[in-house]
C-alpha cells in the first residue's frame, strides 16, 4: 500500500503512526487558548493539530423549529438549537491564518475540516496539507468531491457511515482523480463506550477499501488509541483541552495535555514492541542463554564406563552439551574421567 505525505510526515505501513490532537471548540472562544492548545500537543508529542471549519450558518440553519433543536439527552442541550451550538463552538475564520503560523513555527502540520465548499476554497488559501471529512458529511457527496478536485489528501472519518455510504465517498473522491485518502474508524458518541469501538472493522478497512487506515477516539482514556496503533492504525486523532477546563465544548471527553503526552509515550512503547518479525536471538536475551537447558554428568563418570540415565541429566545451566544429543550418547562409553557436574562434549563419548 503506497505511501501519504500530509506536509512533511510520510504516512504508511511502514512509517510511525500520525499522532493528531482535534482542537474543536476547546478553545471557548479565545484564540489564545487555541495557541495554547498548539503548543501542548507540541510539548506532548502530537505530530498534527487540527481545527474545524465552518460558521453557524455554513453548517446548519439558524431555525428554532423542532428539527433544529438540540435533544435533552444530549451532553450539548443546553446550547438549545444547532446553530446556537456552533455560533458558540466554530473556529473564527479570522484565526486560522495565525494558528497556521503557530502550529508550523513550533514544527506541527496542521489540517482541517471544511464543512461547506467556502471553508474548502479558503483552507486551500492557506496551503492546508489534508482535508477531513467529518462523519456527518460523510453523505455530502458535492462537499467531497470539491475536496476531491483539490488534490490534497482526504481523511475520512467512519462514525456515521454506513459500508455503502463509505463506498460512495471513496468512489466520488477516486473519481476526482484522487488517490490519497486514509479511513478512520470512529464511534460517534461522546464518550464512545469502549465496547463499540469495534476496531477490527478499521483493520477489515484497509483490506475492503485499500486504503490506510487509523483511528477518530471519543473514548475515555488512552487504552482504546494504543489498542488500535497495535492492529495497524496509520493515524490516531484524539481530543485535546486545556487543563481543568472544564467549560470548553468538548473538554468532557478530551484528554489534557498530560493525558495526551502519556498516549503518545504509549503508543510509541507498542510500536517499539511490534518491531519485525525476527527468530533470532536478541542482543538482551543473549546474557540469560545459560539458563537452556544442557546435559552435564549427574554422578562422577569412569574412562570406559557407559553412559547411562543415571549419570547424566539434562539440566540447567546451558554451557554444556545440547540436549538433542542426550539419547545419541545414551549407551556409549566415556572417553575420559569425568567428574560430578562436568560439561561435556560429544567428543567425550565413544
Amino acid at each position: 500500500m503506497k505511501d501519504i505525505q500530509i506536509g512533511k510526515v510520510l504516512l504508511g505501513d511502514d512509517h510511525p503512526c500520525l499522532i493528531v490532537a482535534e482542537i474543536s471548540g476547546n478553545h471557548g472562544g479565545k484564540i489564545e487558548n487555541a495557541i495554547e492548545l498548539i503548543r501542548e500537543a507540541k510539548k506532548a508529542g502530537a505530530d498534527a493539530v487540527k481545527l474545524q471549519t465552518y460558521k453557524g450558518n455554513t453548517i446548519t440553519l439558524n431555525c428554532k423549529r423542532k428539527d433544529f433543536l438540540i435533544p435533552k439527552d444530549s451532553p450539548w442541550a443546553s446550547y438549545g438549537n444547532l446553530y446556537d451550538l456552533y455560533n458558540h463552538a466554530h473556529t473564527p475564520w479570522e484565526w486560522h491564518a495565525q494558528l497556521f503560523h503557530e502550529a508550523r513555527k513550533v514544527g506541527l502540520e496542521i489540517f482541517s475540516s471544511p464543512f461547506d465548499l467556502t471553508a474548502v476554497k479558503f483552507l486551500q488559501e492557506l496551503n492546508v496539507p489534508a482535508f477531513k471529512i467529518a462523519s456527518p458529511e460523510i453523505n455530502d457527496l458535492p462537499l467531497i468531491e470539491n475536496v476531491a478536485k483539490t488534490g490534497i489528501p482526504v481523511i475520512i472519518s467512519s462514525g456515521l457511515a454506513t459500508y455503502n455510504d463509505l463506498l460512495n465517498a471513496i468512489s466520488t473522491i477516486k473519481n476526482r482523480g484522487c488517490t490519497d485518502i486514509i479511513i478512520l474508524k470512529c464511534t460517534t458518541a461522546y464518550p464512545a463506550p469502549e465496547n463499540e469501538a469495534n476496531l477490527m472493522t478499521m483493520v477489515d478497512m484497509k483490506r475492503a477499501f485499500d486504503c490506510l487506515t487509523g483511528l477518530s477516539d471519543h473514548t475515555h482514556g488512552i487504552s482504546i488509541p494504543i489498542a488500535a496503533v497495535v492492529l495497524g492504525a496509520n493515524m490516531i486523532e484524539k481530543h485535546i483541552a486545556l487543563e481543568n477546563d472544564n467549560e470548553a465544548v468538548d473538554s468532557f471527553f478530551s484528554l489534557n495535555p498530560k493525558q495526551f503526552k502519556s498516549m503518545v509515550h504509549e503508543i510509541k512503547r507498542a510500536e517499539s514492541a511490534i518491531g519485525t518479525i525476527n527468530y533470532n536471538i536478541t542482543k538482551s536475551v543473549e546474557n540469560n542463554l545459560y539458563g537452556k537447558r544442557s546435559i552435564y554428568t549427574s554422578s562422577d563418570i569412569k574412562k570406559g564406563q557407559t553412559i547411562t540415565q543415571e549419570n547424566i541429566r539434562s539440566v540447567r545451566p546451558g554451557y554444556s552439551l545440547d540436549p538433542k544429543y542426550y539419547y545419541s550418547i545414551l549407551g556409549k562409553k566415556a572417553l575420559r574421567d569425568l567428574k560430578f557436574g562436568d560439561r561435556i562434549t560429544i567428543d567425550d563419548f565413544s
